[in-house]
Order: structure tokens, then C-alpha cells, then sequence
């Protein structure tokens, strides 16, 4: 498919907001001089100020994010990241304040094949993985197409990140504290009984991927993964997102991250995710 390209060079996005979101970050930036990207695309991140590490501290390499809302503004493009600050890296993105600097390169790789289809879609998220099927809902609904969305968390904290879906998604948690204590692939298989001819939209943890990847191989259901590896460039450049395929070795930065469940024999991989 035909991708969105990013203009060459790292560029810098002013922070228009950030919103605590339970257990995650909603970071919005002003990107002057970039294109409107395709659900499933990312960016790679970087707080303007830790670029290269100041006095005494360590440099922090860019971080890959899918990004989770995308609009055009009179400022140019206007952007949604969600995130867990887990580390120092996405620590200091989560400590930007409006008017900070947001280094940006992107939106980069192939995302979600989005061809018109009869079918219902099934966009299945697990935690942080919930981000690129926002952007991902509101265009299948924009475009006249039905979109359930299906998504688990590990706890009520997480959980509040399905209140920025447009209707009202599935949820499941692993301790039973909002929804069912369940896994999301259990809803999944709850979804392909009712319509087996559904189609998938997946992204989240490689252990969920794979259950996913699973069920639909077993009933012949069209799915797309947008899957997690470490990336260090973005541009295909170290080869550190490189992942096996029943066609080979393919780099997810610039071949994926959305590849066809079908490509692959397993979702896990060594490097995959956390």
C-alpha cells in the first residue's frame, strides 16, 4: 500500500497539552511542517530538552509511538500520543509541559490497510497497544463502516484509556476491576462465533498478538497486526526491528509495523515488545 511520507530531517513540535489519563499520559503536540499520517504509521519521540542528555545525565535515544489522533489545524497538523512513563525515556516525555519543545520524526512506516469491505471490523487493544486503533476508529467510522472495539487492561487505572474511544468499547481487565475478569481475546472468540466473517484489527502485547494471530489462522479471519520491536532509527538503517516472516526477515520500520497475520508463523519474537 501506498504510505504517508515523513519529510526528511527531526523537526520540533510545540506541546499543546498533557492530560493524566489514569495510568497513561495524552501528550498533544503542533506539528507545523508534517503530513496527516494513516492509522497504524508512528513517530519516532523525543523531549527537546533530552536530546543528547544534559550535564550528568544520559542521552535518550528517541522512543517509536503510534500516534493515537491526528487532525489538521490551523497550525498545521494536530497530534495525540498516548503513554506510560515507565522509564527515564518516556518519563521526560511525560513531564512536558504546553510550549515545550516535542522532537519528532515522522509519521513513518506502513500502517493499516484500510480498503472499503462489507465486512464488520474488529479492532482488538491490549493496554498502551489501544493507541493506534483510535485513529484507526474514527476513520472506519468516518467512512460510513461498522467498527466494534474490543480492549483489555490490566487494572482500573489502565482502563480508563477506553473512555477515548468514540462508542462504547469492550472492556476487559485482568483483575476484574472494570469489566470482566477476562482476556481479550476471549471477547474476540466470543465475536467470531456471532460473525465469522468479521474482520481483525490488532494491536497490544506479543502474547495477545499471537492468541490473536491464532484464532484468526484457525478460522481463515483476515487480520492485521501492528506489531512491537526495538527500534532505534525508523528508517530501516541498524536493522534493530528486524522480525521473521514465512517470507523472510523484514524490518517493521519501514515493512510494517501493520503486517498480515497470515505472514506470520508466531507474533513472538525475540525483541518483541514487553
Amino acid at each position: 500500500m501506498e504510505r504517508t511520507l515523513a519529510p526528511p530531517g527531526r523537526r520540533v513540535a510545540r506541546v499543546s497539552g498533557v492530560e493524566r489519563l489514569g495510568a497513561y499520559h495524552v501528550v498533544g503536540a503542533e506539528d507545523a511542517n508534517g503530513p496527516l499520517p494513516q492509522p497504524g504509521q508512528f513517530y519516532m519521540l523525543s523531549s527537546e530538552r533530552s536530546w543528547g542528555g544534559q550535564e550528568g545525565e544520559r542521552p535518550y535515544l528517541p522512543r517509536a509511538f503510534s500516534y493515537a489522533r491526528a487532525r489538521a489545524s490551523g497550525a498545521g497538523v494536530a497530534l495525540d500520543f498516548l503513554l506510560e512513563a515507565i522509564g527515564p525515556g518516556t518519563g521526560r516525555l511525560a513531564g512536558l509541559a504546553p510550549g515545550d519543545g516535542l522532537c519528532l520524526v515522522g509519521p513513518l512506516g506502513i500502517g493499516f490497510e484500510l480498503e472499503a469491505a462489507s465486512r464488520r471490523s474488529l479492532l482488538v487493544g491490549g493496554g498502551i497497544g489501544v493507541a493506534p486503533l483510535l485513529c484507526l476508529e474514527e476513520q472506519l467510522v468516518s467512512a460510513g463502516e461498522e467498527a466494534r472495539v474490543l480492549v483489555g487492561f490490566r487494572t482500573a487505572a489502565h482502563a480508563q484509556a477506553a473512555a477515548l474511544f468514540a462508542g462504547e468499547p469492550a472492556v476487559v481487565t485482568d483483575d476484574g476491576s472494570v469489566g470482566r475478569q477476562a482476556l481479550v481475546t476471549e471477547l474476540l472468540r466470543e465475536e467470531l462465533d456471532a460473525d465469522p466473517e468479521a474482520r481483525v484489527f490488532a494491536c497490544g502485547p506479543p502474547p495477545m498478538l499471537e492468541a490473536v494471530r491464532a484464532l484468526c489462522a484457525e478460522r481463515e479471519t483476515p487480520a492485521q497486526l501492528a506489531l512491537e520491536s526495538g527500534m532505534a532509527c525508523g528508517f530501516g538503517a541498524c536493522f534493530g526491528c528486524v522480525v521473521p516472516t514465512r517470507e523472510g526477515y523484514l524490518r517493521l520500520c519501514v515493512d510494517g509495523p501493520v503486517l498480515d497475520a497470515e505472514r506470520l508463523e508466531s507474533a513472538l519474537f525475540p525483541g518483541a515488545g514487553h
